[in-house]
């Protein structure tokens, strides 16, 4: 009887033993990063990015990565983020797909207790104030790199050439930056701007636009579109046009399904805003709140030109 007694508690003391591993395991955080497009490779290399800082950082935090299939798909969004904060996230960083329209659930996270992180795609601030929260943005000046672009391109047109603009979805507010970049450089420069137009990031339909463009202003000299996928629906347009090589195109993010036709010319220039890198950051800065328990300042994140002579040299850009 004195034997089976010593062995109960030897068991038990075993069971004791386990249970502050298991207490710290699940006292690690849940990270949720929720972005637009899937679609995009913009954001499957924030994904990635923000995967593989995970991997080397098991021990500090558990990820989830969602996105939804289309960039106007703003109810779906908003599911994702009630779906993060039902499921226990501590933390939800998030790439909005509209500037506006995430805001309310936004501040139900936030009510939640939960910590939320902006980034790529900044919340407006009149809106963030109107419903008395703060939510810190991680990312660029996508107006001085918009800019950037704009000024370089600018080298190659000479004053009142006639050029277009194709934004982003117009309630964005990386696309709105974008697009004022863009007509700061050509005003400054002293071009035409014929034409200001919504491509809503999608390819098909800046390529439609494009089409249109050229039918119209036969004497069009460029098109400056919000990101890379609408550069190569512009390019594709102007090829089945006739028009490769006339009209020169610019996009924004440096995908690399723009590299080729940077190589070849067809793309003039674009921006590299560091994909994984802003995951990565928006991460860490959460990570940082759930230590020091404040909420800190905006991040301005590094923003590059790319051209093809950047990458026929093989310069690499890092942040």
């Amino acid at each position: 009887m004195r034997m089976a007694l010593m062995t109960v508690l030897a068991l038990l003391l075993l069971g004791c033993e386990k249970e502050p591993a298991a207490t710290a395991q699940s006292a690690k955080p849940k990270v949720a990063l929720v972005m637009k497009s899937l679609a995009n490779e913009f954001f499957v290399r924030m994904a990635d990015g923000a995967r593989e800082h995970n991997d080397a950082h098991a021990e500090r935090y558990d990820l989830i990565v969602n996105g939804i299939k289309d960039e106007s798909d703003l109810t779906q969004q908003v599911a994702l983020v009630e779906q993060m904060v039902a499921t226990g996230a501590d933390v939800v960083v998030i790439a909005p797909a509209d500037s506006k329209a995430l805001i309310p659930v936004i501040k139900r996270a936030l009510d939640s207790g939960v910590i939320v992180v902006n980034i790529d795609n900044k919340l407006d601030a009149a809106v963030l104030a109107e419903v008395g929260i703060k939510v810190p943005f991680v990312g660029p000046d996508n107006r001085e790199g918009a800019r950037t672009v704009g000024d370089y391109l600018s080298g190659s047109l000479s004053p009142g050439d006639q050029v277009a603009i194709i934004s982003g979805i117009s309630t964005a507010y990386n696309a709105q930056q974008r697009e004022r970049g863009f007509v700061d450089a050509m005003t400054t420069a002293g071009m035409d701007i014929v034409s200001i137009q919504n491509g809503d990031w999608q390819q098909a339909k800046a390529s439609t636009i494009t089409a249109a463009l050229v039918t119209e202003y036969p004497d069009l000299q460029a098109v400056l579109c919000g990101n890379d996928n609408m550069a190569i629906g512009a390019i594709a347009a102007l090829r089945q046009a006739g028009k490769s090589g006339a009209v020169k195109v610019v996009g924004f993010d440096n995908i690399e399904a723009a590299h080729p036709l940077l190589r070849n010319g067809s793309l003039t220039a674009t921006a590299d805003q560091y994909a994984a890198q802003l995951a990565i950051y928006g991460i860490e800065y959460a990570l940082q709140i759930l230590t020091d328990g404040e909420t800190p300042a905006d991040k301005k994140t590094p923003i590059t030109l790319v051209t093809r002579e950047d990458l026929l040299t093989t310069r690499r850009h890092l942040p």
